[in-house]
């Protein structure tokens, strides 16, 4: 059971604290594998919006964490507070995973800890935060950056992006989605990250890509081109781009190969079929395709993952 400590101080932002513990409070229903040790640290009492926390340890109980969030820092404008700052910071040097939601990245850049790294935070602050620490890579593109030990989020719903990451990386793609089901919001969005993250299906059902989207996903193994997509969406292949753009923020073919890859993660989980039968029910062609594609898009071979997320 991994410990999750949520590191809290007056200021915080009660929305993505809120989102944080909906998350790693508890597993969802029909999840019976181990969940998360949630732990709420910070000083006494403290102010959370409108809200009056009390936390269950102190500061000092970071350092026992498997993983620490920081989530969004309301005064942007000041230095935060020197104790939380170091507790993040000896957090991390104990081993942590430390992650910030929103604003947090201020947090965990007062800490050093996006020193020479690639970070985001909520738009509205991504020049500030970039002014005041120039040695920090800000990216105001992403929905969220995972540099393994250190990740980050984008403002407010993009946080929850971020915790469902979390979930994927330790228990896998199944358990992450029966996470975003019981909070009713997609698994995935697209933001353009290194890191693997589908695309959403538009909100309007009287979107051009309303219909497109469910017919590409009940085709998978088929070996679709950008033409085969715009005959069936109705449109040229150049307004077909334009509109994957601005929905999905990629193009119609990357958006393609991101399913295929998350398909075969699931079968991976899922089945027992190989690498070959996985590599056709996806449209990948062969399994030397797919583990190319899998390793640089996933970080690690299909054999791999499968022994992990089985």
């Amino acid at each position: 059971m991994d410990a999750v400590a949520l590191a809290v101080t007056d200021g915080m932002l009660h929305f993505e604290l809120s989102l944080a513990y909906e998350v790693f409070a508890a597993a969802p229903a029909g999840v019976t594998i181990p969940w998360y040790d949630l732990t709420v640290c910070g000083p006494v009492a403290v102010r959370v919006g409108r809200f009056r926390l009390e936390p269950d340890r102190g500061l000092d109980r970071l350092q026992h964490a498997d993983t620490v969030i920081v989530p969004g820092w309301a005064e942007v404008d000041e230095n935060p507070p020197a104790d939380l700052v170091d507790a993040v910071r000896a957090a991390h040097e104990a081993g942590a995973r430390v992650v910030s939601l929103c604003t947090g990245a201020f947090v965990l850049a007062a800490a050093g800890l996006l020193d020479g790294k690639r970070a985001t935070t909520h738009w509205a602050h991504t020049e500030a935060l970039a002014a005041r620490y120039p040695r920090v890579e800000v990216d105001p593109d992403v929905l969220y950056v995972d540099n393994g030990s250190v990740l980050t989020s984008a403002g407010k719903a993009a946080a929850l992006d971020l915790c469902l990451h979390l979930v994927r990386l330790d228990h896998g793609s199944s358990i992450a989605n029966a996470v975003a089901r019981r909070l009713v919001v997609a698994p995935h969005r697209a933001g353009g990250q290194a890191q693997f993250v589908t695309t959403p299906v538009p909100d309007q059902d009287d979107h051009p890509l309303a219909t497109l989207f469910p017919w590409i996903i009940e085709r998978l193994e088929q070996p679709l081109t950008v033409e085969d997509l715009a005959r069936q969406a109705r449109m040229s292949s150049r307004h077909l781009g334009r509109h994957f753009k601005a929905v999905t923020g990629t193009t119609p073919l990357q958006w393609l190969l991101t399913q295929r890859i998350r398909h075969a993660q699931e079968l991976l989980e899922k089945t027992d079929d190989s690498v070959d039968t996985i590599a056709a029910a996806t449209g990948m062609g062969t399994a030397t395709t797919l583990r190319r594609h899998f390793n640089r898009t996933v970080g690690v071979p299909p054999g791999t993952y499968r022994r992990t997320f089985r």
